[in-house]
Parts: structure tokens; C-alpha cells; sequence
């Protein structure tokens, strides 16, 4: 092995993923998921801070990517609209990478210490959207609620798009759930 070996953070987390749904995230070791990479123990280190973070390490690009769509929304778009938008893009991320994505949640969901880290990670995620429709001019509680209302719908998505995996694209069934919400919210309006 060389000093320095291309896309060493992309081999690892694949590796990780490979290793932790063919014989358990428990049972793999960080020298497991070097070995399947072809890189050192050391290597990985520098890339993650331990075996959980390879599960995680994309949340940062998926805060930047929320944050960016809502801040690039037309001026007149809604609050609700550019989180909409936002998550849509997260979506089309998701459905470009579907089978990872499936198996990531197979071996998330199956820990109880994975799914609360799943929690704090989605709960970051509303907060970069709400940070992007402040930044806009959404004050709060608005950019709050819209934030965290539109992780809720995506949450209901991506169970059924996982649920399902005949549905059709994700971004798709995001849209489904949206109009869904609307149409509870406008049937207890009208009530």
C-alpha cells in the first residue's frame, strides 16, 4: 500500500456498509473495514472517528446541500416551498444512490445507538433549513416549524419509499406525502 490511496473515505464507507450488512454492524472492527478497503487502521482514523460516523459522514453535505436550495429559492417562494424544494434535491441524492441508501437503513435501523444518532442528524438538518429561512427573512417560529414540519413529511417518505420498493422515486413520494399534509392541514382548517 502507498502513503496515499485515491478516495480512501469513499473505499472505507463502502467497505463499512458491505462488511456491516453481510455480517452485522456489531461484529465488525475497524480492521474488518480496512482490510475490505485496502487501507490502514490509521487511514481510517483520519477519516472517521469511529465505526458509527462511516454511517454518518454525509450529513454535513446534505446540511450544505439544504441550506444552499433554500437560500437559492425565488425571492417569493414560500417558506414551506423552499423547504419543499430543499428536500426534493436530498431526495433525488437519495434516489441516485437507492441501494446504498436501502442498505444504510437496514443496518441503522437494526441499533438502537444508530437510530438515535439518525435522530440528532435529521434534527441538525431542520436546523440548517431553518438557519437558510432566517437568513431569508422567515422569522421564527415560522422557519422553525417549516423546518422541522418538512423533516416530518420526509421521515413519512422515506418510510414509504423504503417500505416499498416498487414505489416509485423518492422525490416522487415526497411530493405525494407534501400534498398529503396539505390536504390534513386544510381538512382541519375547514373543521
Amino acid at each position: 500500500m502507498g502513503r496515499w490511496e485515491p478516495n480512501a473515505r469513499g473505499r472505507l464507507a463502502q467497505a463499512a456498509l458491505e462488511l456491516y450488512a453481510e455480517q452485522g454492524y456489531e461484529q465488525t472492527t475497524v480492521g474488518d473495514i480496512t482490510a475490505r478497503a485496502g487501507l490502514t487502521e490509521r487511514t481510517f482514523y483520519r477519516h472517521f472517528a469511529d465505526k458509527r460516523e462511516v454511517l454518518f459522514f454525509g450529513t454535513e453535505m446534505a446540511k450544505d446541500l439544504l441550506a444552499r436550495t433554500v437560500a437559492d429559492a425565488p425571492a417569493d417562494a414560500s417558506a414551506m416551498d423552499a423547504v419543499g424544494a430543499a428536500l426534493e434535491a436530498l431526495a433525488a441524492e437519495f434516489q441516485e444512490n437507492a441501494d446504498r441508501v436501502r442498505t444504510r437503513n437496514t443496518v441503522v435501523s437494526a441499533h438502537a445507538e444508530l437510530r438515535e444518532r439518525e435522530l440528532i442528524k435529521l434534527a441538525g438538518l431542520a436546523e440548517a433549513m431553518a438557519e437558510a429561512l432566517r437568513a431569508r427573512g422567515t422569522p421564527d417560529p415560522a422557519a422553525s416549524l417549516a423546518a422541522e414540519t418538512g423533516i416530518a413529511v420526509f421521515k413519512v417518505a422515506f418510510v414509504r419509499w423504503i417500505d416499498d420498493p416498487g414505489r416509485p422515486d423518492l422525490p416522487d413520494v415526497l411530493r405525494a406525502s407534501t400534498r398529503e399534509l396539505r390536504t390534513v392541514l386544510t381538512e382541519h382548517a375547514s373543521a
